[in-house]
């Protein structure tokens, strides 16, 4: 018994006058305030310590100035004149036409095509170019002539512009080499676009869409394989649209139909 006692008092802690314990044997020291040094037992060490605890990894470094990147189509947006949207007497316009004109920008630096923001167009906006003409906003999430007809197409904006408190013009460059072996011998394809939209003053959406092209910058293969290529591509969205119409048609038709049944004459 008396051993099993002395042995338990020889493994057991000792209390330090810190009120910290100390065990005998291998120390792994997990928080160290004081090296890890084995004294004489006999020797007896007073620390007088405050404990702090810091961890830098988890400090958050404020800047006084936080800078906010501008995309390029708010750069373009914020250096325009919108012109005076409303005098002491009434509102000749809506500042949601300034929303519009930044997410058109966006649209054009981005060439989007079906993830494109439909809500800055009218439903039956009207859209109008040398070639092609349609009517409704449903199209504009089709596939865009240059995505198909260019490699690695590239935009820039020139100039942006309101030339009344519903009109919007923008000029843009779109530039890149045909996806065709022989126009490839003409260089690259440079297209100056002038985009002019009508907008409703009220929501400011677009409600009327016309494009101007300028091709004096491209070598006459270039031009020649640009017309040739619109006018398949105009063509080939034509026919989508005959499609489109069919379908709506058929629609109606069964929707009319489904009507009467439910709810059947009563003279009859």
């Amino acid at each position: 018994m008396s051993a099993s006692i002395s042995s338990a008092l020889a493994t057991s802690p000792s209390p330090t006058p810190g009120g910290f314990r100390h065990r005998s044997g291998p120390s792994k020291c997990p928080f160290t305030f004081n090296p890890c040094h084995h004294h004489h037992p006999h020797q007896r060490h007073h620390y007088r310590f405050m404990l702090r605890v810091t961890n830098d990894s988890n400090r958050t470094k404020l800047s006084p100035e936080p800078t906010i990147q501008k995309s390029e189509a708010d750069k373009i947006v914020d250096g325009m004149d919108f012109g005076e949207l409303c005098n002491e007497f009434e509102c000749i316009s809506s500042p949601l036409v300034e929303s519009t004109a930044r997410q058109l920008v966006r649209d054009i630096l981005e060439l989007r095509e079906g993830n494109r923001a439909l809500g800055t167009f009218a439903v039956s906006v009207k859209y109008k170019d040398p070639i092609r003409s349609f009517t409704g906003r449903e199209k504009y999430k089709r596939q865009l002539w240059a995505t198909g007809a260019l490699n690695n197409p590239s935009v820039t904006v020139q100039e942006m512009v309101m030339l009344s408190t519903s009109v919007l013009s923008i000029k843009w460059t779109i530039k890149g080499k045909p996806k065709s072996f022989l126009a490839n011998i003409g260089g690259d394809l440079v297209i100056i676009v002038n985009s002019k939209f009508t907008l409703n003053q009220i929501s400011g959406q677009v409600i009327e869409h016309e494009e101007f092209w300028d091709l004096s910058a491209s070598s006459p293969i270039a031009q020649a394989f640009f017309w040739a290529s619109r006018r398949v591509y105009a063509t080939t969205e034509a026919g989508k649209d005959l499609n489109d119409l069919f379908k709506n048609l058929k629609s109606r038709i069964s929707t009319s139909q489904e009507n009467l049944e439910i709810y059947p004459d009563p003279f009859w």
